[in-house]
């Protein structure tokens, strides 16, 4: 039973981290070349791994069912709360909307193709939600049942797309330098934010009932197979398209164009276009998820089955909201959500595993190898990136992916 559940949690993972960011991989890589982005995207996944192990590290002191505002309390105090609650809130209701607006959209068009059903948007977005919500409020268990069929999908497409792409590659493509050391620090924000999954951590840990080896097993392994894609992905798109045809890129559209043109292969498009609707929502249900415990942490009801259905109002309302009547609202709110990424995922960690070292140390207890270095060193790169971030909002670098 254990062994399934590590399974299913390390597919949930990898499935929350595989989302609609990696296709932004190549525009954001582009005018770095394949060797850069790659050392970037290893350090940035090993960082990101170190600090989620910071939260198992954590997790040792509190409850089982313990989200990260709750944890943001135990160590930091009220205000530690109250940062990490509009963190968190931030950060995810922002990636819900975006979700929900181009998942609705796709489940529209998707609809009209295979049954003929001409939904309108509005109507499209919000049965799509409807339907998600469904799966989280009814529980972890159900999505991960889910997310297993799902994942699998995703990896057929993805095998697809690595199959046509792959005979076409050409070597020198891959050996690009960057074209100015600017775009280097400008593409840390998208690289970041594509090894995002720590949101998911605490229902993780409720799930398989705060068992640390198993919980280590599945983050490491779960944010590995993400990696592991973004390489064979970043190597049949930097390799196939060119340098200068991939920097005059605009989106995902001309992207998805240029790839299907190089290779002859009419049905390309339609499979990364199902690549991509499957990485959107096993990415949108990984979020909602995960959005749906924190709130349901803060709803206390003596109605367990009333306080999933007011958590779910509460998770789904705001963000379909937004993405029904305001969808250009949040597309400078989506510009930060590497910020909020930052604090979450690198700042939160650092300071609370400081903290808990000082006071609730014991020698039997897990702790992450690399002692006080190792920390300074993640702060500095979440430092780094925040500040790259703030420099992008404000034009004095260009704007990646």
């Amino acid at each position: 039973m254990m062994n399934s559940k590590i399974f299913g949690s390390t597919l949930i993972i990898a499935g929350t981290t595989i989302g609609a960011g990696m296709l932004a991989l190549p525009l954001a890589s582009a005018g770095i070349g394949f060797a850069t982005s790659m050392l970037l995207m290893v350090t940035l996944w090993a960082v990101m791994a170190f600090t989620a192990l910071l939260m198992v590290e954590l997790h040792q002191y509190a409850p089982a069912d313990a989200t990260l505002h709750s944890l943001a309390k135990q160590f930091l105090g009220q205000r530690g709360k109250w940062f990490a609650s509009f963190a968190m809130l931030f950060l995810f209701y922002a990636l819900c909307a975006a979700y929900i607006a181009g998942g609705g959209a796709q489940f529209g068009d998707r609809l009209n193709q295979m049954a003929g059903l001409a939904l309108s948007p509005q109507t499209a977005t919000v049965l799509f939600t409807v339907i998600v919500a469904l799966l989280v409020t009814i529980g972890t268990g159900t999505v991960d049942r889910i997310n297993r069929v799902l994942f699998s999908a995703k990896l057929i497409a993805m095998v697809a797309v690595l199959f046509f792409l792959a005979p076409n590659v050409t070597q020198s493509y891959l050996l690009d330098m960057p074209l100015e050391q600017g775009l280097i620090v400008a593409a840390l924000p998208v690289i970041f934010t594509s090894f995002g999954f720590h949101g998911s951590i605490p229902v993780i840990v409720n799930y398989l009932d705060g068992n640390t080896p198993a919980l280590k097993k599945a983050i490491v392994i779960g944010s590995s197979i993400p990696l592991v894609i973004y390489v064979f992905w970043q190597v049949v798109t930097l390799g196939v398209v060119s340098q200068q045809e991939l920097t005059q890129s605009q989106g995902l559209t001309a992207l998805i164009s240029q790839l299907s043109h190089k290779v002859h292969v009419s049905q390309l498009g339609q499979i990364i276009g199902v690549f991509a609707d499957l990485a959107l929502l096993t990415s949108f249900l990984g979020v909602s998820l995960g959005l749906f415990e924190f709130i349901a942490d803060g709803v206390k009801s003596r109605n367990q089955h009333s306080q999933r259905w007011l958590a779910s109002l509460v998770t789904f309302i705001p963000p379909m909201g937004f993405a029904l009547f305001y969808p250009q609202g949040f597309i400078t709110a989506l510009g930060y959500a590497a910020i909020a990424l930052v604090v979450l995922a690198i700042f939160l960690p650092v300071l609370m595993v400081r903290k808990a070292r000082a006071t609730h140390s014991t020698p039997e207890a897990y702790r992450v190898k690399g002692g006080q270095l190792s920390l300074i060193l993640a702060g500095s790169i979440g430092i780094i990136i925040v500040v790259v971030q703030l420099l992008i909002a404000t034009g004095f670098l260009p704007s990646l992916g």
